[in-house]
């Protein structure tokens, strides 16, 4: 489902007289259907990055990146956007919502069948532990631990073949990071192919079918 072969990206420093900044160097990687690979790393070492490149929020300088049959590197915004809505979930550490849209309307957006929809987001939004008194509120108040349940349901709501979570757990409680890492697992039993960032080692070890440490990628 996710294939990477010899990527490469670099950072141009601009306001630093155009200098470049490697990141990743040669890095290949094989993620299958029903796989939760969790990558591991010192800060700085590129795990971030990473995501973003199996999203195609960064191209790659060099290589190749292919997600759920797609070849990001050469791929068109119309097909990199249309991946993304079929089936790419990407859980990101904020919350990107478009102001005064309620809650259970971020949760869902994009989604064909609103009664389903909302019957299923009403569901996520309970097991998350969000309090019915929100559902009707633009997540923009929310605090940053609400934020990011919201974030998580909305991604969870559909079920993607590919689904990309850099530190979701980051701002939970002890109970939700639990939930998270069920609702995790039964993307994985579904046939997701997964790549996360965990920090939190209960729920690394509790979703993890494999850890690689991005060092042994280059």
């Amino acid at each position: 489902m996710i294939r990477v072969r010899n990527l490469h990206k670099s950072f141009h420093l601009h306001h630093q007289g155009g200098a470049e900044l490697p990141v990743l160097e040669g890095v290949s990687l094989d993620v299958a259907p029903g796989e939760c690979v969790v990558l591991d790393g010192a800060s700085g070492a590129g795990k971030s990055t990473l995501l973003k490149c199996l999203y195609a929020n960064y191209r790659a300088t060099r290589g190749t990146v292919e997600v759920a049959g797609t070849e990001l590197t050469t791929a068109s915004d119309q097909a990199l956007l249309e991946l993304r809505r079929r089936k790419i979930g990407y859980v990101s550490q904020f919350l990107r919502a478009i102001p005064r849209v309620a809650a259970v309307d971020v949760v869902t957006e994009g989604m064909e069948d609103r009664t389903g929809a909302r019957e299923a987001a009403e569901q996520l939004l309970l097991r998350l532990r969000i309090p019915i008194r929100l559902w009707s509120v633009p997540p923009a108040t929310f605090s940053g631990g609400e934020q990011q349940r919201i974030n998580i349901a909305r991604t969870f709501i559909r079920r993607m073949p590919v689904v990309l979570l850099d530190e979701p757990t980051a701002s939970l409680d002890a109970e939700n990071r639990i939930t998270v890492a069920t609702l995790v697992n039964e993307a994985r039993e579904a046939g997701a192919a997964i790549v996360g960032i965990f920090h939190d080692r209960t729920v690394r070890d509790a979703v993890a079918t494999r850890v690689v440490d991005m060092g042994a990628l280059h």
